[in-house]
């Protein structure tokens, strides 16, 4: 692609680190407190701090996010452009393609740029990325209207003292894990990709005992700490900060004989267990992305060239597999053959789901051993609108710390989706 038509992006991407939503399955996770704005804005903000780029320079935002999980959550990309720090005549784009959104708001600002008929020249570069808390709240229904009390309610807060006898909340995570069109809830999804595989509880537990193994070597390697602008947390007033500097999930004691003992989460005498399954974590990345002319005219250094894309649907019951269609179409995207690519970041639902793909990949003439290196969701978590924009960048600075060039980025997505990215490092 000539400089016109090629996308890079620029050196400077940051990321929050993932964080538990709950410290020791009890206490309120270190993130607690932040809503996915929030969230978003950290993750802006350290990268305009880390990027040379001049905001002056900054057109637009576009940031993923799947869920409406707080108060602010409607104001989504705006509020994140807002807590970043970039001007207030700087436009902004909420993405929504579910655990996709990271990836797919890379690839809207892309062809924004490209397309030009909102590209603005005076200021070439845009912000992309994506964030998720998943401190999604319990919601209570069919309260509007009726009589509580005094007065009927129409709106604003609840006095739970007046609730009706019978009255009952739904936890808003649980809920959105399910899929009405395949009446099954995600796990299920990757139980029956499992049992069309014929893999086994062995394997699904030695693939989440590989993804700790290698996620704990990339953290204590340092691996991850150019992407990770560390943040700083207040849990109460009387005691100190603490600083979050590395992904909380990941499990120093962890053995295969301790994840055999382990029930199965979601089916009787099923394979997905707490410790094959995907971490539930807080988080947020963001990027700078441009024509690969316009950096060189401002003197800016590319980290990596976005050289392919593919989106792709299946069958919602097996939701899992559509990393392997939308990896396919990437690639021919790209120009390039599975036995090309160097590394891919593939995003770990699920122990089986993960080993599916896999299976398929290495059909293509991708080799097993070059997926998710530096570990996967099991070990690092899941912050479903953030995700495809953390494994994106997580992707483009193993290319060039690794001498290597093309990187594949891929995740499933709730309701049957898939999308893939193609990376080439520019290092």
């Amino acid at each position: 692609m000539t400089g016109d038509r090629s996308i890079v992006i620029l050196d400077g991407a940051r990321r929050t680190p993932r964080v538990d939503i709950l410290r020791d399955n009890r206490e309120p996770g270190l993130f607690s407190r932040f809503s996915t704005t929030q969230l978003g804005g950290m993750a802006i903000a350290a990268t305009l701090e880390a990027t040379p780029v001049g905001r002056e320079l900054i057109g637009h935002v576009v940031m993923g996010m799947a869920a409406h999980s707080h108060r602010d959550s409607i104001y989504a990309a705006q509020g994140m452009r807002w807590r970043g720090g970039l001007a207030d005549d700087v436009p902004a784009l909420t993405v929504a393609r579910i655990c996709g959104s990271g990836a797919e708001a890379v690839a809207i600002g892309a062809e924004m740029t490209l397309a030009g008929i909102r590209h603005d020249a005076k200021r070439p570069f845009t912000v992309v990325g994506g964030a998720e808390s998943m401190q999604y709240p319990f919601q209570l229904y069919n309260l509007r209207g009726r009589r509580l009390g005094e007065a009927v309610q129409k709106y604003g807060p609840v006095d739970v003292r007046a609730l009706p006898a019978g009255t009952h909340l739904q936890d808003g995570l649980l809920m959105s894990l399910y899929d009405p069109s395949a009446k099954m809830a995600m796990a299920n999804t990757a139980e029956e990709l499992g049992r069309r595989y014929g893999i086994t509880r062995e394997e699904a537990d030695a693939f989440g005992f590989r993804s700790h193994q290698r996620a704990r070597s990339a953290r204590d390697g340092g691996e991850f700490d150019e992407e990770i602008a560390p943040v700083s947390v207040r849990t109460d007033g009387a005691a100190p900060s603490i600083e979050v500097r590395h992904d909380t999930h990941v499990m120093d004691d962890i053995s295969p004989e301790k994840m055999a003992r382990l029930r199965p989460a979601f089916e009787p005498g099923g394979v997905i267990t707490a410790g094959n399954a995907s971490a539930v974590v807080d988080g947020a990345a963001a990027m700078l992305i441009g024509r690969e002319r316009d950096a060189q005219q401002h003197g800016l250094r590319p980290l990596a060239r976005l050289a392919g894309m593919g989106v792709a649907a299946c069958d919602p019951h097996i939701m899992g597999w559509g990393p392997v269609p939308a990896v396919r179409r990437a690639l021919e995207s790209a120009g390039i053959a599975g036995r090309d690519v160097d590394h891919v970041e593939l995003n770990e639902a699920f122990a089986p789901q993960a080993l599916a793909c896999i299976r398929d990949f290495a059909e293509m003439g991708i080799d097993p051993e070059k997926v998710n290196p530096l570990g996967g969701a099991i070990a690092l978590g899941h912050p479903l609108g953030a995700t495809g924009a953390i494994l994106t960048l997580t992707c483009a600075y193993a290319l060039r710390r690794r001498g290597l060039r093309w990187g594949v980025v891929t995740m499933c997505i709730g309701g049957g989706q898939g999308i893939a990215l193609v990376l080439e490092s520019m290092s």
